[in-house]
């Protein structure tokens, strides 16, 4: 028997359940963060003291039933005791990515403005240009990331459409006929629908999971359940 789906949620019921997830969150202290909601669309406000809270601090509003969007207007301000000038940063940064085995740091560039770090050049893979993301967002002192470095694989798969859509076939969390894919010189361009931004997230991974894939547009609509018909989905 089809389940049907119960009334979309207000906006105060949004934002109460965003707030309680940060709360849930060990690693965001959500003590001066402020939410509001309007019509799926979640505004995150207030101050965190490092900039990984303020991105994880967005994830974890993404992960709640009913929310369509996240503006992530969060200031980090670091503490007294973690306050470092540009140079400082730069340096910190450069000697961590030359630790980490999964970042190729010869082909990487590092400048820092403002506290503001922004990663430049090229990698082979998804996941390299993902591990400088990881390494430097967790660091004292850093307002902000601009991960601006261009995956450019050796060689396109010919396979690659096919190898994608395989993929969503094989997903326990994907329904595969809501969703398609194009490829075109190594961009892959998924369209459909999903039910939340943990989907999103796993179309996105799946994605650049496959080899030969030099960016990823993803044009997928959420639609949160209860915003349309179950039927779409056949469960």
């Amino acid at each position: 028997m089809k389940e049907t789906f119960a009334t979309t949620k207000t906006d105060a019921h949004l934002q109460r359940d965003v707030l309680d997830e940060l709360e849930w969150e060990p690693s965001v202290d959500a003590a001066h963060i402020g939410v509001t909601a309007s019509e799926g669309v979640v505004t995150l406000a207030g101050h965190v003291p490092v900039y990984s809270e303020k991105h994880t601090a967005e994830e974890v509003a993404k992960r709640v039933h009913g929310v369509r969007a996240v503006a992530n207007e969060i200031e980090v301000r670091p503490s007294d005791a973690h306050v470092r000038d540009d140079e400082a940063i730069a340096a910190a940064a450069v000697h961590a990515l030359q630790w980490d085995a999964k970042v190729p740091d010869e082909s990487i560039q590092i400048a820092v403005e403002d506290g503001w770090i922004t990663a430049t050049g090229t990698v082979q893979h998804r996941y390299q240009r993902s591990a400088v993301d990881r390494v430097l967002r967790h660091f004292h002192g850093a307002r902000g990331l601009n991960n601006n470095i261009e995956v450019t694989p050796p060689a396109a798969v010919s396979e690659t459409k096919a190898a994608i859509e395989a993929a969503f076939k094989r997903s326990a969390v994907l329904n595969s006929k809501n969703l398609s894919v194009e490829v075109e010189d190594g961009v892959v361009t998924i369209t459909g629908d999903v039910h939340s931004h943990a989907e999103l997230g796993e179309v996105e991974r799946t994605a650049w999971a496959a080899a030969g894939v030099k960016n990823v547009q993803i044009c997928v609509t959420v639609t949160p359940w209860g915003f349309g018909p179950a039927e779409e989905w056949g469960y």
